[in-house]
């Protein structure tokens, strides 16, 4: 990813928390003063398909939220890792949720980072917060935002929804950051 503008997806079942994903990166680009826009795209596939959104960000003006070739994806689902895995661009970044996906990337030439996050959602003691558990293992490895702005992002999401969630949250975001697994992408030595 190039230290310009970032492209991203995200990926999963519609009710996996996307949008929200996407909504608290968007926050905490705010907060970071970033450009940043998304898109969302769900409920036109048959119902367990998978929904995704796109987020770009930018040091610069971002001129369209279509992301056709992203730099990195968080995968929660086995068909999104089937939809989206092509398109990631050479030396990209993909977050796998091991939980949720039957094997990784064919490709060699990704970058992955694996978390077995409906696990340790389920530990949390909230299938919910898996999104924000492979958005912490994201954040940690992909230096894109600074925790700290994530953390300030989920706390105003949530303050106005359901303040009770953002401790579980931001438990969540560390647990993820903490227990993820980076497996860089194996080069060939001549």
């Amino acid at each position: 990813m190039d230290a310009q503008s970032r492209k991203m997806i995200i990926a999963g079942f519609g009710g996996q928390g996307i949008v929200l994903v996407g909504n608290v990166i968007a926050r905490a680009c705010v907060i970071q003063k970033k450009n940043v826009v998304g898109m969302v795209a769900y409920g036109a596939e048959m119902r367990g398909g998978t929904a995704y959104a796109t987020v770009v960000v930018s040091d610069e003006e971002i001129g369209s939220p279509f992301v056709d070739c992203p730099d990195a994806a968080i995968i929660l689902n086995q068909p999104s890792l089937e939809k989206f895995e092509a398109d990631l661009r050479p030396n990209g970044l993909i977050v796998l949720n091991t939980s949720m996906t039957q094997r990784p990337p064919r490709r060699a030439d990704l970058n992955r980072i694996e978390v077995d996050a409906t696990q340790i959602a389920h530990e949390l003691g909230n299938l919910r917060v898996a999104n924000i558990v492979a958005l912490g293992a994201f954040i940690a490895k992909s230096n894109l935002l600074r925790m700290s702005s994530i953390e300030q992002g989920l706390s105003e999401l949530f303050s106005s929804k359901n303040p009770k969630l953002i401790d579980l949250n931001i438990q969540a975001l560390h647990a993820g950051a903490e227990r993820s697994r980076f497996c860089p992408l194996k080069t060939e030595q001549a």
